[in-house]
C-alpha cells in the first residue's frame, strides 16, 4: 500500500493539545486572554512532538476490532501474544528481546519518570541530565524536591552533537550522583549514539554503580540507513538499568496513553508495580490492540513515513542553507525534530517562542525555558507534517528574520 503523508488532517474541535493547548504550554497563558496577531487556524504548529500524519490504517483497524468487543473494562497486558509482538518488532529492529518478567507498564514515559526519580533519588542525592534536554527529563525531579546537574553536550567543527565525557565521569564521580538520565536518540538534537559512545557511557555508570533510566521512545524515527542499539544490549547483565519505550511516537498515538518500562531490579519493580496496581497499572485497552497492531503490522508504514520525513530534513536544510545561511543546522540522525541554532540572527531576541508566534504566525518551541540548558538561540521545528506546511512554515520564519535585520 501507498500511504499518503501530504494529506493535510483537520484536527480543530478533536481537544487536541496540539491545536487547543498550545498558549498554556508554550506561554502559560491557562486562561486564553493572550492575543496574537494571528487567528488560532492560521497559525503554522511545528511545535509539539505530535505529527500531522493520519494514524497507520492497521493501528485504526486494531482499534476498531477492539470497540467491536462493546465493552472497555479495566484492562492489563495479560496476554503472551503482545510480548510476543514487541519482541518480535524488537528482534527485528536492533537484534535484541527482552524478558517478559522485567515489563511494566505505564500512562506513558513521562509518569514513569515521576515516580522512578521519586523511589531512586533521595533528597540529597541527584541525577545527572545531559543538556539542552527534554524539559521533562527536569521537571519530575523538581516535581519531587530532587537535585539535577546538567552536563553539557559539545558541538563538534561540524555541528555535530557529542559527549563530553570527562564530565560526564567527574559528575558520576561526585558521592551524591546515583542516576543518569539517559535519551538515545537523544531529544532535542537527534543524535543516535554509536556502540562505542554507548560503551563509554555504560562503564562510567558501571563504575560509579549509577542508575540509569534509557529513555529510547525515538528508536524507530531514524533517518533511512541508520540503526539504533538499545542500552539493553550494551549492558545485558547490569540490574540498575531500565528502559522505556513506547510504540506512540513513532506511529503517532501519544494520546492513547502507553508505554512500556522495562525493570531489571526486582525491589524497584516490586516497588513499582505496588504503585500502580493502586494507582495506574490499569491501561487503555484500545492502546494495547493499537500498539500490538504497531508491532506486527506497521513497518511498511513507518518505513515510508521514515522516507517521507527523509525528504522533509533535506527541503529545510536547502532552504536554511540558502535563506539564512548564518543558521547551523544539521540532519539529524534520528527523530522528526529539526534543532536548529539561530543565535547568528536572535541573539538579542529574550523569548524565541514569542517573537515567531507574533512575527511570523508560526508556533515552535525553543530556549533554555524549554529545554533546560545549553538550548539558547536554538529552535525545535516540528517536521512530522506534510511538506506544503513546512514551506509555509519556513517562508515564514525566514520573512520574519530578514525583517528584522
Amino acid at each position: 500500500m501507498k500511504y499518503n503523508f501530504d494529506e493535510i488532517v483537520d484536527r480543530r474541535h478533536t481537544n487536541a493539545m496540539n491545536t487547543d493547548g498550545f498558549r498554556g504550554y508554550i506561554f502559560h497563558d491557562f486562561e486564553g486572554k493572550k492575543k496574537f496577531p494571528f487567528k488560532d487556524e492560521e497559525f503554522i504548529r511545528m511545535w509539539v512532538a505530535d505529527m500531522e500524519f493520519a494514524m497507520c490504517p492497521h493501528i485504526i483497524d486494531a482499534i476498531k476490532e477492539r470497540l467491536d468487543k462493546r465493552i472497555l473494562g479495566y484492562s492489563q497486558v495479560f496476554e503472551q501474544e503482545f510480548y510476543d509482538a514487541y519482541n518480535k518488532w524488537s528482534k527485528k529492529m536492533y537484534d535484541w528481546t527482552y524478558e517478559r518478567k522485567d515489563f511494566c507498564f505505564s500512562l506513558g514515559i513521562i509518569p514513569a519518570l515521576y515516580k522512578l526519580t521519586e523511589f531512586i533519588l533521595t533528597d540529597h542525592e541527584y541525577a545527572i541530565v545531559n543538556t539542552p534536554a527534554y524539559g521533562y527529563f527536569k521537571h519530575p525531579l523538581t516535581y519531587n524536591g530532587k537535585q539535577a546537574v546538567f552536563n553539557r553536550l559539545v558541538k563538534d567543527k561540524k555541528g555535530v552533537w557529542q559527549i563530553d565525557f570527562e564530565a560526564l565521569e567527574k559528575a558520576a564521580a561526585h558521592p551524591m550522583a546515583k542516576l543518569l538520565i539517559w535519551c538515545n536518540p537523544h531529544n532535542p538534537t537527534g543524535r543516535v549514539w554509536t556502540e562505542e559512545e554507548l560503551k563509554k557511557v555504560a562503564a562510567i555508570v558501571e563504575k560509579h554503580n549509577l542508575w540509569i533510566i534509557s529513555d529510547e521512545i525515538h528508536c524507530d524515527l531514524l533517518r533511512q540507513g541508520k540503526r539504533h542499539i538499545p542500552m539493553a544490549k550494551i549492558m545485558p547483565d547490569y540490574d540498575k538499568l531500565i528502559v522505556c519505550t513506547s510504540a506512540s511516537k513513532c506511529f503517532n498515538m501519544a494520546g492513547l496513553m502507553f508505554a512500556e518500562i522495562l525493570i531489571r531490579d526486582e525491589t524497584l519493580k516490586e516497588w513499582y508495580i505496588a504503585y500502580t496496581n493502586s494507582y495506574a497499572m490499569n491501561v487503555n485497552p484500545l492502546a494495547i490492540a493499537a500498539h500490538q497492531a504497531a508491532y506486527e503490522k506497521g513497518g511498511e508504514w513507518l518505513d515510508q513515513m521514515k522516507t517521507y520525513l527523509d525528504g522533509n530534513f533535506a527541503f529545510v536544510k536547502e532552504t536554511l542553507d540558502r535563506e539564512l545561511p548564518e543558521t547551523h543546522f544539521v540532519i539529524p540522525d534520528a527523530t522528526y525534530l529539526a534543532w536548529v541554532d539561530l543565535s547568528a540572527y536572535l541573539a538579542d531576541v529574550e523569548d524565541i517562542p514569542e517573537f515567531f508566534a507574533n512575527k511570523a504566525g508560526v508556533l515552535l518551541e525553543g530556549g533554555d525555558a524549554l529545554f533546560v540548558d545549553n538550548a539558547q538561540g536554538y529552535i525545535r521545528l516540528n517536521l512530522a507534517m506534510p511538506r506544503t506546511l513546512i514551506a509555509e512554515g519556513l517562508k515564514r520564519i525566514v520573512k520574519a528574520i530578514k525583517e528584522r535585520t
